[in-house]
């Protein structure tokens, strides 16, 4: 119901008139009811210490804001509606001819791939402004002409439709970095997750986004035509290996004489290890510090280049290392001298005879740093 208010006339009595107005398709109200609103209208009024067309005018503004907050609410509800119905949801299913096309042109470009760890699996991991530099490069246009599956690019909304085909497909999906620490949540069997050194350990994000600095790995392996030709290879060897009772004469022998052979390799192997370990014990006190007899057993070289030399003796490491660390401080205080202007200080050495102690020269003079080979363990 509205209300409003009148003029104060002779005779009437004091405070302003109101007339009270019922809603549109209801009938007026009853004097009796207009004297109830008007007693309840001043008692609100004098409740609020305000005069009655002051608080009629407090009740217009209040409706008001009210009005604007619930059209401030429903744009907005409309606004994430339009958001949600942008949004095409990722259904499971076989991914659609085009998004395969698409996986495949981008299978064959230089993305610049980077291995990751996804659940515990070596996977590949590429930025997506390299995979949409390839959706908008000639070769792009060239592909589909020959492939008419391939998703036409006219502008930037477009490319980006295009892009979305494989995460909504699941043929890749957006990733982040994880955090190992992260809540700091040391749940039982955390710790067996090992990171490998120099790869990434990634975790999938809900949010399907196509921004230039976001990540996505390939979860599309290919047409995996090679992993198919080598599981034929292998049953085929399986199946050949158990048919051997079927084999011809001559072929049986030849892999007898054949397989004689490999055992004699590692006989052979196992016969010059305990020689040069013997030739090494024997030479160890007759000749020492010990003669080795190569192939390098030890190393981590190539076939040829463990007998690179034929022989060697036994490098003492420690010594060369005692002695390095001697000459290092030793060249240090002669450094220091040179460049302070102050004799090098007095250095110890020791024998089996007797101490003997060496003094620099009193006489000032510059001695320049000199490089000497050091011998580090490896």
């Amino acid at each position: 119901m509205a209300s409003k208010e009148q003029p104060q006339g002779q005779g009437q009595p004091q405070g302003p008139q109101i007339q009270f107005q019922s809603g549109p398709g209801q009938p007026p109200p009853t004097p009796e009811q207009v004297e109830i609103m008007k007693k309840q209208l001043f008692a609100e009024a004098e409740k609020a210490g305000l005069s009655v067309p002051e608080f009629l005018n407090k009740v217009r503004e209040q409706q008001m804001a009210q009005q604007q907050a619930q059209q401030q609410m429903q744009a907005q509800a409309q606004h994430q509606a339009q958001h949600q119905a942008q949004q095409q949801p990722i259904q499971p299913g076989p991914p659609k001819p085009e998004a395969l096309a698409v996986a495949n042109f981008l299978k064959s470009q230089d993305l610049k791939l980077r291995t990751c760890i996804l659940n515990g699996q070596r996977k590949d991991m590429f930025k997506v402004k390299r995979a949409l530099r390839a959706l908008e490069s000639p070769a792009y246009a060239k592909a589909r002409s020959k492939n008419p599956l391939l998703p036409e690019i006219t502008d930037r909304a477009s490319l980006e439709n295009t892009f979305k085909l494989l995460p909504m497909s699941l043929l890749a999906l957006r990733v982040s970095k994880s955090d190992p620490h992260e809540g700091h949540n040391h749940a039982p069997g955390a710790h067996k997750i090992k990171r490998v050194k120099g790869l990434w350990t990634v975790k999938i994000e809900q949010q399907q986004e196509c921004k230039e600095e976001l990540h996505f790995v390939w979860l599309y392996e290919g047409a995996q035509v090679k992993q198919k030709l080598y599981a034929l290879g292998a049953l085929a060897l399986v199946f050949t290996i158990v048919m051997f009772p079927l084999w011809p004469m001559k072929l049986r022998l030849g892999v007898w004489y054949l397989s004689m052979g490999m055992l004699g390799l590692i006989g052979l192997f196992f016969v010059m290890a305990i020689f040069r370990l013997i030739l090494f014990a024997v030479t160890m006190f007759t000749v020492p510090p010990g003669l080795w007899l190569y192939p390098n057993l030890f190393e981590d070289v190539g076939f040829f280049d463990s007998f690179r030399p034929l022989w060697g003796w036994q490098e003492e490491k420690k010594k060369g290392k005692k002695k390095s660390k001697q000459v290092g401080s030793a060249n240090a205080g002669a450094t220091m001298a040179a460049f302070t202007g102050q004799p090098a200080p007095a250095t110890a050495t020791t024998s089996s005879a007797a101490p003997q102690i060496q003094t620099s020269s009193t006489q000032q003079r510059h001695q320049a740093p000199r490089v000497e080979e050091v011998f580090d363990e490896d």
